[in-house]
């Protein structure tokens, strides 16, 4: 919705701590590292999701996923070596920029989870359904996998200026990609994008009230698709088109790993919505005079309900009903604002990472 930043921070990390200013080469590389991790993820989900009898952890997806762990621990001991004396202590480690220090936190989370992941697996087996989004090594896995994919963009922040070029938007955008989608994918049991947004689903999930679970989905999606923005935001200009593909390409991979049996209209109707939603946001933020505060608030309050009444009005229109009645829907749309206005309101007050 809004273009409009706070005021820079006085200072940018790693310019009065002693470290080599990040080059974009470093950037790139432990982008490129970062992506090949995630994709195995993507790779790893699909295959689980539309090969449920795989029984065997020597599989190629766990190839890609595990090949792309030793691509980014060594991408990143390749950009500590410059910054770290001949023999690193635990005093330098620490002393490194949060840009370097959370990617690294990532990656010990990624050897703990993939060593335990391997031996839990030889001892209770292959997890399935519900089972693989909270397995103890899982969990480790996806953590590790969001601070190392947060690399490129932390790295990108420390260098000066507010706007981002059409390389900066690019490298910032899918770094913030890469570290959501695991979390979209690691909470599909309680998001909009991985199921029917209906109240009516053909299916009945495992859970005590379905109705509930939809409900849930909803908000947990909301906080999901619109943090990556917020924090995108609280540093630069958001770029023209960026929040879009944040919101669209999240819901289409999901669609496409785990229900692409199913009817699209769902998920194409977020893809197309974010795009006109923007638009219109940003119309009305060149005519409507607030603060930058009350702006970011009301792109929470106001885009949420939007997005998901589209869904809801287009599965009216396709079925006739969508399950629930008035109530139901309404109050689930204002849930969704009142989600999207305290997500903002979170987010917003994390302040500029520093030194310490």
């Amino acid at each position: 919705m809004t273009t409009s930043v706070d005021q820079p921070p006085q200072s940018v990390e790693g310019a009065s701590t002693g470290f080599a200013a990040f080059t974009a080469r470093e950037r790139w590389v432990l982008l490129v590292a970062s992506a090949w991790l995630v994709i195995g993820l993507q790779l790893d989900a699909y295959a689980h999701a539309t090969t449920p009898e795989l029984e065997t952890f020597w599989t190629p997806w766990h190839g890609v996923l595990y090949s792309g762990i030793a691509a980014s621990g060594f991408t990143l001991l390749w950009i500590m070596k410059s910054r770290l004396p001949a023999i690193p202590t635990y005093q330098s480690l620490l002393a490194l920029p949060n840009a370097l220090r959370i990617p690294c936190a990532g990656m010990a989370f990624l050897l703990v989870g993939g060593g335990v992941d391997t031996l839990w697996h030889n001892i209770f087996g292959i997890e399935q359904r519900l089972e693989i989004f909270v397995s103890p090594s899982h969990e480790f896995i996806i953590l590790g996998m969001v601070l190392v994919a947060m690399g490129p963009a932390l790295m990108m922040a420390t260098a000066p200026g507010r706007v981002l070029g059409a390389g900066g938007a690019f490298l910032v955008g899918i770094s913030a990609l890469f570290s959501v989608l695991p979390i979209h994918i690691y909470s599909l049991h309680a998001t909009a994008l991985g199921f029917r947004h209906l109240g009516s689903g053909d299916a009945t999930p495992n859970v005590y009230s379905t109705d509930a679970q939809l409900v849930h989905g909803y908000l947990v999606s909301t906080a999901l698709l619109l943090v990556p923005i917020l924090m995108i935001g609280r540093r630069w200009r958001l770029p023209i088109g960026l929040p879009s593909v944040l919101v669209s390409i999240p819901a289409l991979l999901m669609h496409l790993m785990f229900a692409s049996q199913t009817a699209w209209w769902p998920h194409l109707t977020v893809a197309v919505a974010a795009p006109v939603l923007e638009l219109l946001l940003r119309v009305a933020d060149r005519l409507v005079t607030l603060p930058v505060n009350g702006r970011w608030i009301a792109l929470g309050l106001i885009a949420p309900p939007v997005l998901w009444g589209a869904v809801l009005l287009v599965g009216q229109l396709k079925f006739g009903t969508v399950g629930w009645n008035i109530h139901m829907v309404t109050g689930l749309l204002t849930l969704t604002a009142l989600t999207g206005a305290g997500t903002v309101l979170v987010t917003r007050g994390i302040q500029y990472l520093q030194p310490e």
